[in-house]
C-alpha cells in the first residue's frame, strides 16, 4: 500500500462545466435553504456526482464534496445553528480514531505526503460527521433526512436501469467512472456515479433498511415504498454478491424487532455457532466467505484468504501498520487489494486504529439497543422502530465492511448514519450500566396484544380504566341484605 489518495487523483484538475455549475448551485442552496432542507444539496451530490471531478489547489485535492463541505460549516456559523452538542462515547471515539490514524500512518511512512493524505482523511471524516451532528438533532430531523433521501434516490435508480439497458454509464461525463459498463460472467455490472459496482450496490443495500423503517412510520408511505423498490433496483443492477448479501442481512436484522430484548442471547448464540464451526471445519471459519457466491464470478475466496493472511502476519502490522500487504502471500494472490475495512484500518494504522474503528461500530450498536429498550414506555413505537432500522442499516454496513472499503462517496452516507445514531440514541451512552439497569427496572410494565408496547400519540389518549363500582351497606342494612334485595 502506497501513501496515495484513495480518490484516484492523478494530480491534475478535472472539471466538467455542467458538474461545476451543479456543485456551485448545491453550495448556494446549502447556504440559503431552510434548516429542515439544508442536507438536500449534500444528498444530491452523493447520488448524482462522481468523485472524478476535482480541483487541485497546490498539492491538495478537492473533490466536489470537499468543496461543498465549507458551505455547510459557513451556514452553521452565519445562521447561528452551532448549538452546543453533548459529546457521547461515539463522538469521542471518532475523534480518537482520526487522531490515532494520523499519528500511526505518519509514523509508518515518515513523509510529508503521508501526513497530507491523512489530513485530507480527517477533513472528510470530522468535517462531515460533526456537520451532520449539528444538522440532525432529533428524530424529526432523522425522518426528514430519510424522506429527502427517499425522493432523491429514485432518479438514481432510473439511471442505473438506463445503464443496464444500454451498457453506457450516463455519469461518465463527470469523470471518475468508465463510459462502458463492465461485464462479468455475461452480466452487466452497473455502477452509476460510484467508483465500483460493489460500492453502487452497497449504497442501495445500506439504505434499504432505513426506507423500510421510514415506511413503518405509518404516515406518507408512498415515497418510502418507492425508495425501497429503488434501493433494490440499485442492488440488483450492480450484479454483486456483497450488496445482495448485505441487503438480505439488513432486512433480517429488521425482522429481529420482535426479539429485540433477547439480542444478548442471540449474539452469544451466534458466537457459539461460529466457534463450534471453527472447531469442526477443516478450514478456518472465515473461509465460509468463499462459499458466498450469490452472483457468478464473486471473489469470496480472496476475501477469506485476506483475513487468513492478516491473522498469520499479525506481528507485521500490529504496531503502526505495514507498508505492503504483498508480502503476506505470493504476488499472484493480489493481496495489495485490501477489500476489508477492518484489515485496512489495521494495515494502515496498526491494531489500535482497528480497535478504535470497531469501537465506533460497537458503541453505535449499544446506543441503538439502549435507546430502544429505554423507550418502551416513553417513546412512540414508530420512533422506536425507526431507531431499530438505524441499527439494521448499521449492521448492513458492518457486514459490508468485511468485503469492501469505501473509497468513494459512500463514506458520506456512512458518517451520516453514525451522526443520526449519535444524535437520537447516543445520549443513552452517557449513563453508567448501573444507571441504565436501574432506569430500565423503574419503567412501568405495559401490555399489548403483539408483545409490543404502544404509546398513545396524544396526551389525552392516556385514559385510565374505569374503576369497578363497590357495593356499600347503607344505614340500617347489612351487606348481605342488600345483595338479597337485588336478586
Amino acid at each position: 500500500m502506497q501513501p496515495i489518495d484513495a480518490f484516484a487523483t492523478d494530480g491534475t484538475t478535472f472539471v466538467n462545466p455542467l458538474g461545476l455549475v451543479f456543485t456551485i448551485l448545491m453550495g448556494i442552496l446549502l447556504l440559503v435553504l431552510p434548516r429542515r432542507y439544508a442536507l438536500l444539496p449534500i444528498i444530491a451530490l452523493i447520488c448524482y456526482m462522481t468523485m472524478g471531478m476535482r480541483i487541485m489547489i497546490g498539492p491538495l485535492n478537492f473533490t466536489m464534496l470537499r468543496i461543498v463541505l465549507p458551505f455547510g460549516w459557513l451556514r452553521l456559523i452565519l445562521r447561528g445553528e452551532l448549538k452546543e452538542i453533548r459529546f457521547n462515547p461515539i463522538d469521542k471515539t471518532m475523534l480518537a480514531w482520526v487522531f490515532v490514524s494520523i499519528v500511526t500512518y505518519t509514523l509508518l511512512w515518515q513523509t510529508g505526503d503521508a501526513f497530507k493524505y491523512k489530513l485530507g482523511f480527517a477533513y472528510d471524516c470530522l468535517g462531515f460527521y460533526f456537520m451532520f451532528r449539528y444538522f440532525v438533532r432529533d428524530m424529526d430531523d432523522v425522518t426528514r433526512t430519510l424522506r429527502m433521501l427517499a425522493v432523491v434516490i429514485v432518479p438514481l435508480a432510473g439511471a442505473m436501469i438506463l445503464e443496464k439497458m444500454t451498457g453506457r454509464n450516463p455519469f461518465a461525463l463527470f469523470g471518475g467512472v468508465p463510459e462502458v459498463t463492465s461485464v462479468r460472467e455475461g452480466a452487466l455490472r452497473c455502477q452509476g456515479p460510484f467508483a465500483h459496482p460493489i460500492l453502487a450496490g452497497t449504497f442501495g443495500a445500506t439504505l434499504l433498511a432505513l426506507f423500510v423503517g421510514l415506511y413503518w412510520q405509518g404516515a406518507k408511505r408512498f415515497w418510502p415504498a418507492v425508495a425501497v423498490i429503488a434501493s433494490l433496483v440499485i442492488v440488483v443492477t450492480s450484479a454483486s454478491s456483497g450488496p445482495l448479501f448485505a441487503a438480505v442481512l439488513g432486512i433480517g436484522a429488521l425482522a429481529l424487532w420482535r426479539w429485540r430484548n433477547q439480542m444478548r442471547t442471540l449474539r452469544y448464540g451466534i458466537l457459539g455457532v461460529l466457534v463450534s464451526l471453527h472447531l469442526v471445519m477443516k478450514a478456518p471459519v472465515w473461509f465460509l466467505l468463499a462459499r458466498v457466491d450469490i452472483v457468478q464470478g464473486s471473489t469470496g475466496y480472496h476475501r477469506a484468504y485476506l483475513i487468513d493472511r492478516a491473522i498469520a502476519n499479525f506481528w507485521d502490522w500490529w504496531l503502526v501498520g505495514t507498508k505492503s500487504t504483498w508480502k503476506w502471500a505470493d504476488r499472484d494472490a493480489h493481496l495489495f487489494d485490501v477489500t476489508n475495512a477492518y484489515i485496512q484500518n489495521g494495515a494502515s494504522g496498526g491494531l489500535i486504529t482497528m480497535v478504535l474503528f470497531i469501537a465506533i461500530i460497537a458503541f453505535s450498536f449499544k446506543a441503538v439497543g439502549r435507546s430502544v429498550r429505554l423507550g418502551e414506555t416513553s417513546m412512540p413505537i414508530a420512533n422506536r422502530k425507526l431507531t431499530w432500522a438505524l441499527g439494521a442499516a448499521l449492521f448492513a454496513h458492518a457486514v459490508t465492511y468485511i468485503s469492501v472499503t469505501y473509497f468513494d462517496q459512500n463514506f458520506v452516507n456512512w458518517y451520516l448514519l453514525l451522526a443520526m445514531i449519535s444524535s437520537v440514541a447516543g445520549p443513552s451512552l452517557l449513563m453508567t450500566r448501573q444507571e441504565f439497569l436501574e432506569k430500565l427496572r423503574s419503567q412501568p410494565a405495559a401490555n399489548s396484544s403483539d408483545g409490543q408496547i404502544s404509546v398513545p400519540a396524544k396526551p389525552w389518549a392516556r385514559v385510565a380504566p374505569r374503576p369497578r363500582p363497590k357495593l356499600q351497606a347503607g344505614p340500617g342494612l347489612t351487606l348481605k341484605g342488600t345483595l338479597k334485595e337485588r336478586l
